[in-house]
């Protein structure tokens, strides 16, 4: 049987909601092994003068224990 753990990561792109969700696996992935799935939570961004300048998510890292 296997355990696993879930962190919540906040992540931000200047590119897409995609890429920031991949920058927070690969951050995270620095320090955590074994990362099994990614939840995403939430979804903004920031808007300066009716240009979206920044993509951010909230995601749900799944990783197994060993």
């Amino acid at each position: 049987m296997a355990v696993l753990k879930v962190i919540e990561v906040l992540a931000s792109s200047n590119e897409s909601w995609e890429d920031a969700t991949r920058n927070a696996v690969k951050e995270a992935s620095k320090s955590v092994k074994n990362i099994r799935s990614v939840y995403l939570r939430e979804q903004s961004c920031v808007v300066d003068e009716s240009n979206i300048t920044q993509f951010r998510v909230n995601v749900k890292i799944t990783f197994e224990v060993k």
